[in-house]
Protein backbone atom coordinates (compact mmCIF):
# COMPACT_ATOMS: atom_id res chain seq x y z
CA UNK A 1 0.00 0.00 0.00
CA UNK A 2 1.28 3.56 -0.82
CA UNK A 3 1.13 5.16 2.53
CA UNK A 4 1.62 8.83 0.63
CA UNK A 5 -1.83 8.69 -0.67
CA UNK A 6 -3.01 9.31 2.42
CA UNK A 7 -1.41 12.76 2.71
CA UNK A 8 -1.36 15.61 0.72
CA UNK A 9 1.28 16.50 -1.52
CA UNK A 10 3.49 18.93 0.58
CA UNK A 11 3.34 16.65 3.30
CA UNK A 12 5.53 13.90 1.40
CA UNK A 13 8.33 15.66 3.00
CA UNK A 14 7.46 15.76 5.95
CA UNK A 15 6.77 12.04 5.89
CA UNK A 16 9.89 11.04 4.30
CA UNK A 17 11.90 12.78 7.25
CA UNK A 18 9.66 10.86 10.10
CA UNK A 19 10.31 7.45 8.40
CA UNK A 20 13.97 8.35 8.60
CA UNK A 21 13.66 8.83 12.21
CA UNK A 22 11.95 5.65 13.02
CA UNK A 23 14.45 3.88 10.78
CA UNK A 24 17.40 5.83 12.31
CA UNK A 25 16.21 5.29 16.22
CA UNK A 26 15.56 1.08 15.14
CA UNK A 27 19.03 0.81 13.70
CA UNK A 28 21.01 2.19 16.38
CA UNK A 29 18.62 2.12 19.51
CA UNK A 30 19.41 5.81 20.21
CA UNK A 31 16.28 7.72 20.95
CA UNK A 32 15.34 11.41 18.75
CA UNK A 33 14.52 14.13 19.81
CA UNK A 34 12.61 16.25 17.24
CA UNK A 35 11.96 20.08 17.25
CA UNK A 36 8.67 21.90 18.17
CA UNK A 37 5.83 19.53 15.80
CA UNK A 38 2.34 21.70 15.02
CA UNK A 39 -0.84 19.62 15.21
CA UNK A 40 -0.77 18.73 12.07
CA UNK A 41 2.72 17.26 12.29
CA UNK A 42 1.79 15.74 15.76
CA UNK A 43 -1.00 14.13 14.12
CA UNK A 44 1.24 12.79 10.79
CA UNK A 45 3.87 11.25 12.70
CA UNK A 46 1.20 9.23 15.48
CA UNK A 47 -0.30 7.78 12.04
CA UNK A 48 2.72 6.65 11.17
CA UNK A 49 4.90 5.94 14.51
CA UNK A 50 1.44 5.34 16.25
CA UNK A 51 1.65 4.48 20.18
CA UNK A 52 1.01 0.71 20.01
CA UNK A 53 4.28 0.15 18.36
CA UNK A 54 5.84 -3.00 18.94
CA UNK A 55 9.49 -1.80 19.03
CA UNK A 56 9.23 1.86 20.00
CA UNK A 57 7.02 4.37 21.71
CA UNK A 58 6.37 8.05 20.77
CA UNK A 59 6.09 10.63 22.96
CA UNK A 60 4.97 14.51 23.49
CA UNK A 61 5.86 17.45 25.24
CA UNK A 62 5.05 20.86 24.60
CA UNK A 63 5.70 21.84 28.54
CA UNK A 64 1.89 22.07 29.69
CA UNK A 65 -0.77 20.10 29.69
CA UNK A 66 -2.58 22.28 27.27
CA UNK A 67 0.57 23.29 24.80
CA UNK A 68 -0.37 23.07 21.46
CA UNK A 69 3.62 23.44 20.08
CA UNK A 70 4.98 20.19 21.03
CA UNK A 71 8.17 18.38 20.64
CA UNK A 72 8.01 14.27 20.53
CA UNK A 73 10.65 11.59 21.25
CA UNK A 74 10.85 8.37 19.49
CA UNK A 75 12.17 6.29 21.50
CA UNK A 76 13.43 1.80 21.67
CA UNK A 77 10.59 0.39 23.92
CA UNK A 78 12.17 -0.02 26.88
CA UNK A 79 13.95 3.64 27.25
CA UNK A 80 12.92 5.43 29.94
CA UNK A 81 12.22 9.57 29.08
CA UNK A 82 12.02 11.44 31.42
CA UNK A 83 11.05 15.57 31.28
CA UNK A 84 14.89 16.58 30.85
CA UNK A 85 14.55 14.17 27.92
CA UNK A 86 12.74 17.23 25.66
CA UNK A 87 15.15 19.85 26.29
CA UNK A 88 12.56 22.48 26.77
CA UNK A 89 12.95 25.84 28.30
CA UNK A 90 10.90 28.32 29.87
CA UNK A 91 11.24 32.00 29.19
CA UNK A 92 9.52 34.88 30.41
CA UNK A 93 9.48 38.71 30.26
CA UNK A 94 7.01 41.38 31.73
CA UNK A 95 6.31 45.19 30.11
CA UNK A 96 4.10 48.21 30.87
CA UNK A 97 0.89 46.87 29.50
CA UNK A 98 -0.88 50.39 30.06
CA UNK A 99 1.61 51.86 27.80
CA UNK A 100 2.12 49.50 24.98
CA UNK A 101 0.27 46.69 23.45
CA UNK A 102 1.79 43.40 22.28
CA UNK A 103 0.50 40.90 20.56
CA UNK A 104 0.96 37.32 19.78
CA UNK A 105 2.54 38.28 15.90
CA UNK A 106 4.63 41.10 18.07
CA UNK A 107 6.29 38.56 20.29
CA UNK A 108 6.86 35.99 17.37
CA UNK A 109 8.31 38.59 14.99
CA UNK A 110 11.16 39.81 17.32
CA UNK A 111 12.26 36.02 18.03
CA UNK A 112 12.23 35.62 14.16
CA UNK A 113 14.28 39.08 13.40
CA UNK A 114 16.67 36.78 15.92
CA UNK A 115 17.33 34.66 13.29
CA UNK A 116 15.83 31.82 15.19
CA UNK A 117 13.94 29.07 13.33
CA UNK A 118 10.13 28.54 14.34
CA UNK A 119 10.48 25.25 14.17
CA UNK A 120 12.56 26.05 17.54
CA UNK A 121 9.49 27.90 19.85
CA UNK A 122 6.89 26.24 21.26
CA UNK A 123 3.68 28.28 22.48
CA UNK A 124 3.69 31.74 22.71
CA UNK A 125 1.61 33.33 25.78
CA UNK A 126 1.16 37.22 25.87
CA UNK A 127 -1.50 38.03 28.60
CA UNK A 128 -2.08 40.82 31.03
CA UNK A 129 1.55 42.13 30.67
CA UNK A 130 3.70 39.00 30.65
CA UNK A 131 4.79 37.15 27.85
CA UNK A 132 6.27 33.79 28.10
CA UNK A 133 7.63 31.14 24.89
CA UNK A 134 8.73 27.92 25.53
CA UNK A 135 11.72 27.17 23.74
CA UNK A 136 14.41 24.63 22.77
CA UNK A 137 17.03 24.66 25.46
CA UNK A 138 19.68 25.10 22.74
CA UNK A 139 18.58 28.61 21.29
CA UNK A 140 17.70 30.07 25.23
CA UNK A 141 21.03 31.58 25.73
CA UNK A 142 20.73 33.24 22.84
CA UNK A 143 17.21 34.45 23.49
CA UNK A 144 17.73 35.83 26.41
CA UNK A 145 21.31 37.58 25.50
CA UNK A 146 19.97 39.29 22.14
CA UNK A 147 15.86 39.93 22.12
CA UNK A 148 16.08 43.01 24.65
CA UNK A 149 12.56 45.26 23.19
CA UNK A 150 9.62 44.07 21.04
CA UNK A 151 7.66 47.44 19.11
CA UNK A 152 8.53 50.02 21.80
CA UNK A 153 8.58 47.93 24.88
CA UNK A 154 11.86 47.43 26.49
CA UNK A 155 12.16 43.71 27.28
CA UNK A 156 14.49 41.52 29.64
CA UNK A 157 13.64 37.90 29.72
CA UNK A 158 14.61 35.32 32.25
CA UNK A 159 14.45 31.91 32.52
CA UNK A 160 11.34 30.08 34.97
CA UNK A 161 10.85 26.56 36.02
CA UNK A 162 7.91 24.75 34.35
CA UNK A 163 5.99 25.57 37.06
CA UNK A 164 5.39 28.98 36.76
CA UNK A 165 3.82 28.39 33.38
CA UNK A 166 0.72 29.93 32.72
CA UNK A 167 -1.97 27.33 31.18
CA UNK A 168 -4.82 28.37 29.00
CA UNK A 169 -6.98 25.77 28.42
CA UNK A 170 -8.59 25.85 24.86
CA UNK A 171 -12.28 25.93 24.39
CA UNK A 172 -13.59 24.59 21.36
CA UNK A 173 -17.40 24.79 20.81
CA UNK A 174 -18.73 22.48 18.40
CA UNK A 175 -21.43 22.71 15.94
CA UNK A 176 -23.45 20.77 12.55
CA UNK A 177 -22.78 22.20 9.54
CA UNK A 178 -23.73 21.51 6.00
CA UNK A 179 -21.90 22.54 2.45
CA UNK A 180 -22.10 22.69 -1.17
CA UNK A 181 -18.68 21.01 -1.65
CA UNK A 182 -15.19 20.44 0.87
CA UNK A 183 -13.76 23.50 -1.12
CA UNK A 184 -11.67 25.58 1.14
CA UNK A 185 -14.10 28.55 0.33
CA UNK A 186 -17.37 26.81 0.55
CA UNK A 187 -15.96 25.45 4.21
CA UNK A 188 -14.91 29.15 5.17
CA UNK A 189 -18.56 30.57 4.03
CA UNK A 190 -20.56 28.35 6.26
CA UNK A 191 -18.24 28.30 9.30
CA UNK A 192 -17.86 32.32 9.40
CA UNK A 193 -21.11 33.34 8.59
CA UNK A 194 -19.37 35.24 5.59
CA UNK A 195 -20.48 35.07 2.14
CA UNK A 196 -18.45 33.12 -1.05
CA UNK A 197 -17.27 36.38 -2.74
CA UNK A 198 -15.99 37.21 0.52
CA UNK A 199 -14.01 33.98 1.30
CA UNK A 200 -12.53 34.12 -1.81
CA UNK A 201 -10.93 37.33 -2.04
CA UNK A 202 -9.67 36.40 1.96
CA UNK A 203 -8.15 33.38 0.50
CA UNK A 204 -6.89 35.64 -2.68
CA UNK A 205 -5.33 38.09 -0.12
CA UNK A 206 -2.81 34.90 1.89
CA UNK A 207 -5.62 35.83 5.16
CA UNK A 208 -6.42 31.82 5.50
CA UNK A 209 -4.13 29.13 7.00
CA UNK A 210 -4.69 25.52 6.60
CA UNK A 211 -2.71 23.84 8.73
CA UNK A 212 -0.84 26.97 9.45
CA UNK A 213 0.43 27.04 5.92
CA UNK A 214 -1.38 30.02 3.95
CA UNK A 215 -3.57 28.47 1.24
CA UNK A 216 -4.13 30.54 -1.93
CA UNK A 217 -6.58 28.61 -3.87
CA UNK A 218 -10.34 28.62 -3.24
CA UNK A 219 -10.91 25.27 -5.09
CA UNK A 220 -8.02 23.73 -2.14
CA UNK A 221 -9.73 20.29 -0.97
CA UNK A 222 -10.38 19.66 2.97
CA UNK A 223 -10.24 16.38 4.66
CA UNK A 224 -11.17 15.23 8.12
CA UNK A 225 -9.03 17.06 10.69
CA UNK A 226 -7.74 20.32 9.21
CA UNK A 227 -7.09 23.05 11.44
CA UNK A 228 -8.36 26.33 9.82
CA UNK A 229 -7.73 30.16 10.46
CA UNK A 230 -8.47 32.59 9.32
CA UNK A 231 -7.38 36.33 10.17
CA UNK A 232 -9.24 38.62 12.10
CA UNK A 233 -12.29 35.84 12.69
CA UNK A 234 -10.25 33.46 14.30
CA UNK A 235 -9.18 29.50 14.22
CA UNK A 236 -11.80 26.36 13.23
CA UNK A 237 -11.40 23.12 12.60
CA UNK A 238 -13.01 20.39 10.56
CA UNK A 239 -13.56 17.58 13.13
CA UNK A 240 -15.58 15.08 11.42
CA UNK A 241 -17.24 14.64 7.94
CA UNK A 242 -20.08 12.81 8.45
CA UNK A 243 -21.21 11.84 4.64
CA UNK A 244 -23.35 13.62 2.11
CA UNK A 245 -27.10 14.12 2.00
CA UNK A 246 -30.09 13.33 -0.51
CA UNK A 247 -28.73 16.24 -2.26
CA UNK A 248 -25.14 15.75 -2.57
CA UNK A 249 -24.61 18.28 0.09
CA UNK A 250 -21.88 17.21 2.72
CA UNK A 251 -22.46 17.10 6.62
CA UNK A 252 -19.80 17.93 8.82
CA UNK A 253 -18.92 18.16 12.15
CA UNK A 254 -16.46 21.72 12.70
CA UNK A 255 -15.67 23.25 15.82
CA UNK A 256 -14.52 27.37 16.48
CA UNK A 257 -12.16 28.09 19.01
CA UNK A 258 -13.73 30.45 21.60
Amino acid sequence: MDIYQHFRKDEHSFIDQVLSWKEQVERTFIPKLTDFLDPREQQIIEMLIGTNHDELKLYFNGGGVHSERKRAVIAPLYEEIEQDTYQLSLLQAKYQDKFVTLEHRDVMGAFLSLGVKRKKLGDILVKDGVIQIVTAQEIAFYVLTNLNSIKKANIEFGEKPFTSLIEVEKNWIEMDKTVSSLRLDAVLKEIYHISRKDAAEYIKRQYVKVNFKVVEEAKFPLQEGDLLSLRGKGRSKLVKINGQTKKEKWKLTVAILN
